[in-house]
């Protein structure tokens, strides 16, 4: 009698196919899973620096508000900067609407469509002192051109 030392062909194949399966679903899944968390940086980022923001309208008056990079890091004490975001801007101005831009690493290609862009606005609504976040802060989103798109921003994001 003969015993048996292996797989046969067809378990093999069998086995491929259902790798093969899964890794079909898993690594798009796995690949909008990393865009997320890329832009759950952004975000914690610049929820850093809501505090100091609230604190410095109080002091200074929202017409006062940070211009540049720098002027967040000197007047706020923010960090403008993250493994995966590029630079967080200041948004809006003496007119509004008020808050932050962050610009994520990479090129429009690397989020999926080189026609999508990859920022997203942390937003300060003055009518009733709360915070916003979005693909784009109203007076840019005509432009529509730099919106990260929506299916990357956090669940409490999305409109």
């Amino acid at each position: 009698m003969k015993k048996q030392q292996g797989f046969t062909l067809i378990e093999l194949m069998i086995v491929i196919a259902i790798i093969g399966i899964l890794a079909a679903v898993a690594i798009p899944a796995y690949t909008d899973y990393l865009k997320r968390s890329k832009v759950a940086e952004a975000i914690g980022l610049m929820a850093g620096l809501k505090t100091p923001v609230e604190e410095y309208i109080g002091s200074k008056g929202i017409t006062n508000w940070p211009a540049s990079a720098a002027e967040i890091t000197g007047k706020l004490g923010g960090k403008v900067t993250g493994k995966y975001t590029s630079m967080i801007t200041p948004a809006g101005g003496a007119t509004g609407p008020y808050g932050f831009q962050a610009v994520m690493r990479g090129t429009p290609e690397d989020w999926g469509d080189a026609s999508a862009g990859r920022t997203v606005h942390l937003q300060y609504v003055t009518a009733d002192k709360s915070w916003d976040c979005k693909s784009g802060i109203v007076a840019d989103q005509a432009k529509g051109t730099d919106a990260l798109d929506a299916a990357y921003l956090p669940t409490a994001c999305k409109q």
